[in-house]
């Protein structure tokens, strides 16, 4: 008889993502706070310490700041990628079937946000900016949707979390494609190469995850010497980690279970204090209505749950895929004003995109903060709508 399918850490996963939600909003407060108080200069300071060492072959002395951008997130990508691999192995991505409305829906969120900031920003100094909308933050969008509790199908909460990593997955490939440069190509065959060696020990069979761990944390110093970002090493360690689609805990399960509520309890917080120290001045009002502002919240707001909508309408019509059961159209539209909070992951990208920008910056990452407080508390009023009705 076959064994059942494993959906424990799928279940896991979703509570975890809501929890991390809520902490993430009060970790965002307090670094607000910080940096428009007397501790906020210090609180800068204090981010800018190195740490680690040099020698004369080995380069590892960075800020503080740099460790937790490129050294903690590229565990966050490793959750991420993790995420992906077993959903595609065993859950809501195992099938084309089942796989067709959040990937189409995440595609549609993808392009409708880029295309309108593109629109906007084209030939000025922030066009580089066109992957900030892009981007859903899976722990804030689930942190709203579980507010609702029962109020929303939970086939809704299910597709939103399918829809976010997806998301994220195509996000990774623009940071990939899009925001790396002065590319080091021996150092990238060095990461390659150990890539290849893993993908052949999962082949062989084994399971050991020290055994990809480590080799891990090579791929990822080589990566960050070669001009791509980091990161990126977090999702190619994940994809080389053994799964299976029955019951039994697969390594790649376990590793999960293990970073879960650390990325979820401590990195994203870490992220998230270090990196919206948004000192307020006057002139950031007026940033809402610059080019880079208006591309940002526009995106957000209006292109992620135009694009999510329209998209899945159109493959559900074509009969490549099926609604949520037990959600209408309603319900996908609220889904995808909830796809526009899309706090982490475009701070990140907006980081990547204008470095040393001091100002443009703190623009950008304020118009992210009123596009994705706006994208949660619309889509939140539209779904409890709905649910009274």
């Amino acid at each position: 008889m076959a064994k059942s399918i494993n959906l424990k850490p799928f279940r896991e996963f979703l509570q975890s993502e809501s929890l991390g939600g809520a902490i993430l909003i009060v970790c965002v407060i307090i670094s607000l706070i910080i940096a428009n108080s007397s501790l906020g200069a210090a609180f800068e300071s204090f981010l800018s310490i190195d740490l680690g060492f040099n020698t004369e072959s080995v380069h590892l002395k960075y800020p503080i700041l740099l460790w937790i951008n490129d050294g903690l997130m590229a565990i966050f990508f490793l959750l991420v990628g993790l995420e992906i691999k077993r959903e595609l192995v065993e859950g809501e991505l195992s099938s084309f079937k089942k796989a067709a409305l959040p990937i189409f829906a995440a595609l549609g969120g993808v392009i409708a946000p880029a295309t309108i900031y593109f629109i906007l920003n084209k030939n000025t100094e922030t066009a580089a900016g066109w992957g900030i909308p892009m981007a859903t933050d899976i722990a804030f969008a689930l942190a709203v949707i579980t507010m609702l509790g029962k109020k929303v199908p939970s086939s809704l909460k299910i597709f939103l979390a399918a829809l976010a990593i997806v998301d994220d997955l195509m996000a990774i490939l623009v940071i990939a494609v899009f925001y790396s440069s002065d590319l080091h190509y021996v150092y990238l065959l060095y990461a390659g190469g150990i890539f290849g060696m893993l993908l052949l020990m999962n082949r062989l069979g084994v399971k050991n995850l020290v055994a990809y761990v480590i080799p891990g944390l090579f791929i990822w110093y080589f990566i960050h010497h070669s001009g791509v970002h980091a990161t990126i090493a977090g999702v190619l360690t994940a994809f080389a980690i053994p799964t299976n689609s029955t019951a039994d805990e697969s390594p790649l399960e376990k590793l999960e279970h293990i970073l879960v509520n650390p990325v979820n309890f401590v990195i994203m917080p870490l992220f998230a204090l270090a990196n919206t120290n948004i000192r307020f001045v006057p002139e950031m009002l007026d940033g809402l209505t610059t080019s880079l502002g208006l591309g940002i919240i526009l995106g957000l707001v209006i292109g992620k749950p135009l694009g999510i909508t329209i998209l899945s309408w159109l493959t559900v019509k074509m009969r490549i895929s099926v609604k949520p059961a037990g959600a209408g159209w309603i319900h996908i539209v609220g889904v995808g004003m909830l796809g526009g909070i899309g706090f982490t992951m475009s701070v990140f990208i907006a980081l990547l995109s204008f470095p040393g920008a001091e100002l443009i910056l703190s623009e950008a990452k304020f118009s992210i903060l009123t596009g994705s407080v706006l994208s949660g508390i619309l889509g939140y009023l539209l779904l409890n709508q709905v649910s009274r009705k």
